[in-house]
């Protein structure tokens, strides 16, 4: 493995030995000579008690430490960031290792320059011979744990071929069984072997029960997972709990009708690594030959629900064509009406039917509160609308919040001159799986039929605010054929005085301030993209001979354009 460390080889007595002392300390204030550490495999962890992410990492430490300790082989050594004793004293009292006295500050300093720690937490491997194994080991502990053991670049390679190896010959049991177990588990704590869900398609479904997003999924797999069993489907679901805390553990396991595999178990992060676990919820699709049908069927679960099973490539083919016939047959109403919900609020709290806005052009804005991009964007979308609606009356937004309460709703809707879903609309769900909302702001124009012209809507109001009016790709390219001719007749690079060092090139921008006014531009800069220098074109073009300032042109500090 790669390290950053110029000397591999370390004399640990001399490394931990100072003018201050030759000896490391128990958490219990006994002293341990430096020469006890001689021949064994040691770690080296530079952590502090206000660092966050050290709290985090220092309880999974203990826990590998815990494990490895036993071997009699193995020790770990604290180098302290805290700022007084005190501190650093009831940090150490967490931890089962040796640490470097806090008062030996030389020794502290010394193994901070040795092995060049620029952050935290941050682990250092040695082998028995004080040869670098890894400084990475903080990596190497959140990958692979105690498997890890004894961290060389030798053992990781040797779990990287194993799991290789264990992709290629893939099983149910090779991916649920362990030396030490063959069965997962149910909620009364009954044990289910491995071998009786061979045959079945199975969703392994990785949890953190206090993760919102989680605890939100978990009802609607309940949902469908109820059908599909009510059904006789040959299909059956495991939990890979993700919680420290055995109590949330405990009250998941209890409120959900599916199986699982034990807290804390090994296999769990094992899982995490071996299926490259990247977001939350993830529902990996196991078919019932033991391979691989999906990564993660979440997503498709929402949206589709039973519908969406037995998961193969031929169902979601399947699916995918039926999405194309929906989105051809799209109408206002079968993407705003759910059965007697068929209306929007206005400002005075009126309903509005939905029938009133068929054949107008319609934005909806996902957005909310407590959201500060949401917040930022909303005064240019405001502005935007008034200007649009001066022009065309067949044009509405609506509001779809994701405010956390009806007061947060209600003092963000007060800013809004449009019409809204009522807070806590049960329709926000069907729209944000409709658009695959993934973040806020987001903002998806409907043409006049209903269809969608586009999900990126924002972006467009950002950089055209009411030009981008009606959000059609005719429209679009109607406006950079106005920009291609704006700049007709500017060189492509000029020198300029203010940036004597390098030539400024023509490039179209989206938003920057110019160096030379310090005013807003927009479109057209000459920039020098090795200093982030921008100018606008009438700061950057001379006076007598650039087109900006020819006869038929005006620059109005943020772009030039052609007079009309």
């Amino acid at each position: 493995m790669e390290n950053n460390v110029e000397v591999d080889v370390h004399d640990v007595q001399s490394l931990f030995s100072s003018s201050q002392s030759d000896y490391l300390i128990r958490n219990n204030g006994d002293q341990v000579a430096v020469s006890t550490l001689k021949g064994k495999k040691l770690g080296l962890y530079f952590s502090a008690s206000w660092c966050p992410p050290c709290k985090r990492f220092t309880p999974k430490l203990v826990d590998i430490y815990n494990e490895l300790a036993v071997k009699g082989d193995f020790e770990i050594a604290f180098i302290s960031a805290d700022e007084d004793e005190e501190s650093f004293t009831a940090y150490f009292s967490k931890m089962p290792w040796l640490a470097v006295p806090f008062s030996d500050s030389q020794t502290r300093d010394t193994l901070d320059k040795c092995f060049k720690v620029n952050g935290i937490p941050h682990l250092v491997f040695l082998d028995e011979n004080g040869k670098l194994s890894s400084d990475r080991g903080v990596e190497i502990i959140g990958e692979y744990g105690s498997d890890g053991y004894p961290f060389t670049p030798e053992r990781l390679k040797e779990i990287k071929d194993q799991e290789e190896e264990a992709r290629n010959n893939q099983s149910l049991r090779s991916i649920l069984e362990s030396p030490s177990r063959d069965f997962v588990i149910k909620a009364n704590g009954n044990k289910v072997p491995v071998t009786e869900l061979e045959g079945k398609t199975v969703g392994l479904y990785f949890i953190l029960s206090t993760f919102k997003r989680s605890s939100d999924f978990t009802s609607t797999l309940v949902e469908v997972y109820n059908k599909l069993k009510a059904k006789d489907s040959n299909f059956e679901i495991v939990m890979i709990p993700l919680d420290d805390d055995e109590e949330s553990f405990k009250k998941e396991l209890d409120s959900i009708p599916w199986l699982s595999l034990p807290f804390k178990d090994k296999k769990c992060e094992k899982l995490v690594r071996y299926f490259e676990l990247s977001t939350l919820p993830t529902v990996v699709i196991v078919g019932p030959d033991g391979k691989t049908l999906h990564p993660n069927v979440a997503d498709a679960i929402e949206e589709h629900g039973v519908n969406a099973y037995p998961f193969t490539p031929e169902k979601f083919s399947e699916l995918e064509q039926i999405e194309k016939a929906k989105l051809e047959a799209q109408t206002l109403e079968s993407v705003l009406v759910s059965g007697d919900l068929d209306f929007v609020v206005g400002k005075d709290g009126v309903k509005i039917p939905v029938s009133d806005l068929v054949g107008k052009h319609i934005l909806l804005y996902f957005s909310a509160h407590w959201c500060p991009p949401c917040r930022a964007f909303t005064p240019k979308l405001v502005e935007t609308y008034k200007e649009i609606k001066a022009k065309h009356d067949a044009f509405e937004v609506i509001f779809i919040s994701s405010d956390r309460d009806q007061a947060s709703y209600d003092e963000y809707y007060a800013t809004m001159p449009w019409l809204s879903l009522p807070y806590n609309d049960k329709r926000k769900q069907s729209l944000s799986r409709l658009f695959k909302v993934s973040g806020i702001p987001m903002l998806v124009a409907l043409g006049p039929t209903g269809k969608t012209i586009t999900t990126e809507a924002r972006g467009l109001v950002m950089i055209h605010g009411a030009e981008a009016f009606p959000f059609t790709d005719e429209r679009l390219a109607e406006i950079e054929a106005k920009f291609a001719d704006m700049a007709k007749g500017w060189p492509d690079k000029v020198k300029h005085d203010s940036h004597p060092e390098h030539e400024l090139v023509l490039t179209r921008m989206q938003g920057f301030m110019c160096d030379g006014c310090d005013k807003e531009g927009m479109i057209w800069a000459y920039n020098c993209q090795e200093c982030n220098f921008d100018l606008h074109p009438e700061c950057a073009l001379p006076k007598d001979n650039g087109k900006p300032n020819e006869e038929g042109w005006v620059c109005d500090g943020d772009v030039c354009y052609k007079a009309s």
